[in-house]
Order: C-alpha cells, then sequence, then structure tokens
C-alpha cells in the first residue's frame, strides 16, 4: 500500500456513505493518531485497539446525529505521497470558513488547523474533514 492515511480516510468515507457504526482497519500509530484527532474533534464517536489472530487492528465506531447519518459528512486527503503540501504558520487555511477542521502534521504531533494556529506552528497538510 502506497498511502496507508488515503487508505484510512477511503474506509471512513465508505463506512459513513453506507450508514456503518463501525468499522476495522489495519493498526499503525499514524492512523491511530488520525483516529485520535477525530475522535477529539467528534467526528468518531470511540476508537478502540484491539487484536484478532495475532494481528492489531483499531476498531473505529462513527459517531452520528439524531437522524441516524454520520457526523463526519466528507474527508479528503490533501498532501499526497506525490505531492507534498506543506504551510506556515502564517498562510493556514480555514476548512468551510471554519466549519470543518485541516488535519496537519506538526513537529508538535497531529493538529488541527486550529491548534496550529494558536500554537504558531506551520507543517504537512494532510487532509480536511467536515
Amino acid at each position: 500500500m502506497t498511502d496507508p492515511i488515503a487508505d484510512l480516510f477511503t474506509r471512513i468515507r465508505n463506512s459513513s456513505a453506507a450508514g456503518k457504526s463501525k468499522l476495522d482497519v489495519p493498526h499503525s500509530q499514524m492512523k491511530e493518531s488520525l483516529s485520535k484527532l477525530l475522535e477529539r474533534e467528534g467526528y468518531l464517536r470511540e476508537v478502540r485497539a484491539t487484536e484478532v489472530e495475532g494481528r492489531r487492528w483499531l476498531r473505529l465506531y462513527l459517531k452520528v446525529d439524531e437522524d441516524g447519518r454520520a457526523v463526519l459528512r466528507n474527508l479528503e486527503r490533501v498532501s499526497k505521497p506525490g505531492r507534498r503540501v506543506y504551510y506556515s504558520t502564517r498562510i493556514i487555511p480555514t476548512v468551510l470558513r471554519g466549519q470543518g477542521i485541516g488535519i496537519y502534521s506538526t513537529p508538535k504531533g497531529l493538529l488541527t488547523d486550529r491548534e496550529c494556529r494558536d500554537q504558531r506552528v506551520g507543517g504537512e497538510y494532510l487532509g480536511r474533514a467536515w
């Protein structure tokens, strides 16, 4: 697999569109950090690390609204292996005028666009969620 982050985003998007409430993805530290960030921002209900037959998995529980639809409407990859996108603190863009979040890989770990502005740190623009 050349882009595990894009694979994670696609699995979450597909589960959300199919109306599933949970999904399992192969475990990695980056996927776990991204999932925990989405949980912290209120797009996922819960993230659990599990082990099945000697393989580690992440079980993600999607958060749904009162109509039973997933709260996470879209998850989009921005920086790709063939075209990396970096932003400094001064020019970090907002997502849907503040309605979504930008996900950045920084020297301080994975942060949202708001956290990057508050902590005055830039980094690689991994993706956006709304």
